[in-house]
């Protein structure tokens, strides 16, 4: 499920994260936006469709306070973001997505062992079976937690990064808003391990008894 998460509409940069009040739902690091760029009328209205009305509203509020800047700053000369602002534009972009990363693998994790523990034994299943059922139950708790997570995140103090519209577009920024979000999932991956901790001595108790038992046959 690391493709998981990793899969939004605020990957495509931090334009997506002026939106505002309704950036929640319409998802900077969501998992239900298009995948593909909208850059075409029916990737637009798949997504429009997709909002409530009062996030259609404050997302043509957005809109038109995002073009009416860009317009006001057509004619003064554009200036690469500080780099200041470029740290706030990754630790911005990285901090959801360590929740994301911690989630989907300690879910993936406890879901995979248990089934293995328990359905697998039962039918029979082999590890890589029980790692894809728990990766389907690690997708299916993501459908539901990605909302509260990315609330956790702005509450956290995060703002949206002070940029002007010409520096949202500049290719530093969208780099490093990519870069902030893999840096994330992946930290958030490695906490995310931490069921392995309690699972290696429960691996080694269930190993000792098939190893008397397959001495004793060879006796």
């Amino acid at each position: 499920m690391l493709a998981l998460w990793a899969r939004g509409l605020l990957r495509s940069g931090v334009r997506g994260a002026r939106i505002g009040p309704a950036r929640r739902l319409m998802g900077t690091h969501g998992r239900n936006e298009p995948r593909e760029a909208l850059n075409s009328p029916k990737r637009a209205k798949e997504f429009i469709y997709r909002l409530h009305p009062g996030e259609r509203r404050c997302l043509l509020e957005q809109l038109h306070n995002f073009e009416s800047m860009a317009a006001a700053q057509e004619t003064l000369e554009p200036t690469a973001p500080s780099a200041a602002q470029i740290r706030y534009v990754l630790f911005h972009n990285a901090l959801p997505f360590v929740g994301f990363g911690f989630l989907d693998n300690a879910i993936m994790i406890a879901a995979g062992t248990q089934i293995e523990l328990s359905i697998g034994i039962t039918l029979g299943i082999s590890t890589m079976a029980a790692a894809a059922l728990g990766n389907l139950v690690s997708d299916l708790a993501g459908l539901g937690l990605a909302g509260y997570v990315e609330a956790l995140a702005s509450k956290l103090g995060m703002a949206v990064p002070d940029l002007s519209p010409k520096q949202a577009d500049m290719w530093q920024t969208k780099f490093t808003c990519h870069l902030g979000k893999a840096i994330g999932v992946t930290v958030g991956c490695i906490l995310g391990m931490f069921p392995l901790l309690f699972l290696s001595d429960e691996d080694d108790k269930d190993a000792a008894p098939r190893n008397d038992d397959s001495s004793q046959s060879q006796q």
